[in-house]
């Protein structure tokens, strides 16, 4: 699998500008077939699952759940999680409360440990109480899993 991780508040010209980057470094990963497995949410996760549709894998969601059954999500997030649960081929159930930042971590350091190889959308910021992708990606990296740190000029946050 090659997880997307990455910032949230990505502003529109940055989504066009990191999928189209995205699906270029996904084709470029060569035939090996692996699907592409991003956690469900705003932001960076639906640039990532169109991505990957773009560039021909698999995509694979993992959604907060409540035990069996899926977690409440914000507007911003449910409008988001219906996008890629079209686009997924699999969705895999994960307990977690999407509104608990150490929950959501600790879920996505699980997915980053079941991975191949990441795909971080990072501006170089350090992580904060809102955003930990600073710490995902030295997650990944302590545990020798490739991570291609993905920021193209011009992007912006926020």
């Amino acid at each position: 699998m090659i997880v997307g991780i990455g910032h949230a508040d990505l502003n529109p010209a940055t989504a066009g500008l990191l999928e189209d980057e995205l699906s270029a470094r996904l084709r470029r990963a060569g035939g090996d077939g692996a699907a592409g497995l991003v956690r469900a949410g705003a932001g960076l996760p639906v640039v990532f699952g169109r991505a990957v549709r773009r560039a021909r894998r698999r995509l694979v969601v993992v959604l907060p759940a409540q035990g069996v059954v899926p977690a409440p999500l914000s507007a911003r997030e449910r409008t988001a999680t219906r996008e890629l649960l079209v686009m997924a081929e699999h969705v895999h159930l994960l307990t977690c409360d999407p509104g608990d930042r150490d929950a959501c971590v600790t879920a996505d350091e699980g997915i980053i440990a079941s991975s191949r190889r990441v795909l971080a959308v990072w501006d170089g910021s350090p992580s904060n109480g809102r955003d930990a992708t600073a710490h995902l990606v030295a997650y990944a990296r302590a545990r020798g899993i490739p991570v291609d740190v993905v920021w193209p000029k011009g992007a912006g946050r926020g």
